[in-house]
């Protein structure tokens, strides 16, 4: 990655950054949106999952058609135009999607709301595959990272806010009590036109502003054989899409056809491996099985992470786990958010050049500040939370596990993933807030997961490493297709049952990390030199 100078642009990086703090507040707000919409427009717990299915599948498509445009031209595309103004382009879908909602709200119609999400998340996808290389260029490259670490926990920030915002803006204080039924959709109005006129505004600035030209003199690849397994996964996609009326026309029935997307991904993944290895040539990055394997990673973690906060509002509005309504939630899903943050901030002290002592106790003391935070985010929402206070127990733990990890990416994840079956576990087994800060607990595991299995898939491959970025992100894929696979079971057996569906991602993730070990080691990699991504999420 190359610039024209280094000189600092704070001004620059201070706009740039209100951007990664819209992705974490819209991806956060879902977890109080999909409730309210399920009551709202009478739907099953399949179909309130559809609207993550249409956010994090506006990534996935944003990035294919990134991946095809610069395949067929073998132009990089992004690097042709220019990373400045791929973020303006970017910056200018997005709002047109925020503007899109309001007259999407205004008729009332559920599938031009999804759409509008789909635009806004097309417009991400572009924003997000630019912005953070440009993050890096906006300063000394020795401080690169320092910066993208700042742009993460901003973007932590808005995951906080998100749920209490919205909670406010559709039922007022949490302690209002306004039932679902009794809000007006249109009450979030103001919000997209506070959204798309914010986004205009920094397009503005970064349209006019004399900034580094940022490039990347990497050449593209010509792989002609992930093309077929990334266009059967974009089928599958569809199979979701277009679920009804495939439904009418095959006379299949629904779960049948949502499990078999499901499936039809993760067997395309694990085929393309065995294929890489009796004949690496044309597969590129994945030629190496720590890439495809982390491919299925990425798409259990970004799954479970989203799953368990877009199913938990369905989980509270029972009796046995407290019969909360829709307006006084948020605090919950706040808290899921806030615990990602929580291990993000700790995970981010390695990255500092102290002392172990000073490291040692920044990990003990860390964790409890930024859970104040948490607690102080909700209670300037007049909301009550002394029940909050028990989750303290779930940070312990947390911390016991950095501890173990000792920011080794095996180590790590080994020991996050089986505190997350466990979580999951205990969940299930039991109800009422044992349950439910049991299933919270889930977001303090994946809270540094993404550079975990990020680091050990890209380990070894050389002059494939950018490809097999694209490919790893192109995985967020998992946050559209696990939840409604969560939902349609939830339909069917019930939504505290359901939480099994996140055990399974958890052990998947586990089995990763042992199964990539032995790959790395064949491949006469040291894994113990493998350091921690700085970057922190999704």
């Amino acid at each position: 990655m190359e610039q024209k100078n280094s000189k600092s642009y704070g001004t620059a990086l201070y706009t740039i950054i209100t951007v990664f703090f819209f992705w974490g507040f819209l991806a956060a707000s879902n977890g109080i949106f999909i409730p309210f919409c399920k009551t709202h427009f009478h739907l099953t717990q399949f179909e309130s999952q559809l609207i993550d299915f249409t956010f994090y599948g506006g990534y996935f498509i944003g990035s294919l058609i990134l991946y095809f445009a610069s395949q067929l031209t073998k132009t990089d595309i992004l690097n042709k135009m220019g990373y400045k103004n791929g973020i303006i382009i970017g910056l200018v879908i997005s709002a047109a999607g925020a503007l899109l909602m309001i007259p999407a709200v205004g008729t009332g119609s559920y599938g031009l709301v999804l759409a509008a999400i789909f635009v806004i998340t097309i417009g991400f996808s572009l924003q997000q595959t630019a912005a953070n290389p440009f993050v890096v260029a906006l300063g000394p490259p020795e401080t690169g990272s320092n910066r993208l670490n700042f742009a993460g926990s901003i973007n932590n920030i808005g995951g906080l806010l998100g749920p209490a915002v919205i909670s406010i803006l559709l039922f007022g204080s949490a302690n209002s009590h306004v039932a679902a039924a009794d809000v007006k959709i249109s009450s979030i109005d103001n919000l997209y036109y506070i959204f798309a006129g914010l986004l205009l505004a920094v397009a503005l600035f970064f349209w006019l502003s004399k900034l580094p030209i940022v490039s990347s003199d990497e050449k593209v690849e010509s792989t002609s054989r992930p093309g077929t397994p990334l266009i059967v996964m974009f089928v599958a996609f569809c199979i979701i899409l277009a679920i009804d009326p495939l439904v009418k026309l095959t006379g299949i029935a629904k779960p049948y056809l949502v499990y078999s997307a499901l499936l039809i991904i993760i067997l395309t993944l694990i085929s393309s491996l065995f294929a890489a290895q009796k004949n690496k040539a044309g597969w590129g990055a994945m030629q190496y099985p720590q890439l495809i394997l982390g491919m299925i990673a990425i798409f259990c973690y970004v799954g479970t992470e989203v799953t368990i906060q877009s199913n938990m509002g369905a989980l509270l509005k029972l009796r046995l786990f407290g019969n909360f309504k829709d307006s006084e939630i948020a605090p919950f899903i706040s808290l899921y958010w806030g615990s990602l943050m929580i291990g993000r901030f700790t995970g981010a002290i390695g990255a500092f050049n102290l002392s172990k002592m000073v490291k040692n106790i920044l990990t003990v003391v860390v964790p409890f500040i930024a859970f104040g935070i948490v607690l102080m985010v909700n209670r300037s929402t007049v909301a009550d939370v002394s029940t909050l206070y028990i989750y303290g127990v779930s940070i312990v733990i947390l911390i016991g596990a950095f501890f173990i990890g000792q920011q080794k990416p095996v180590r790590t994840l080994v020991t996050l993933g089986v505190l997350g079956v466990l979580f999951m576990l205990v969940g299930l087994f039991s109800t009422g807030m044992l349950a439910v800060f049991s299933f919270i607990s889930g977001g303090l595991c994946c809270s540094i997961m993404w550079p975990s299995i990020f680091s050990l898939a890209i380990t070894g491959l050389g002059k494939y490493t950018g490809q097999g970025s694209a490919f790893l992100i192109m995985m967020i894929l998992g946050g559209s297709i696990i939840p409604p696979v969560q939902g349609l079971l939830a339909d069917t057996i019930g939504i505290h049952q359901s939480y099994i569906v996140p055990v399974i991602g958890f052990a998947y993730i586990v089995f990763f990390a042992w199964k990539v070990r032995s790959e790395l080691i064949k491949q006469g990699i040291n894994i113990d030199h493998v350091q921690v991504e700085k970057s922190g999420g999704h």
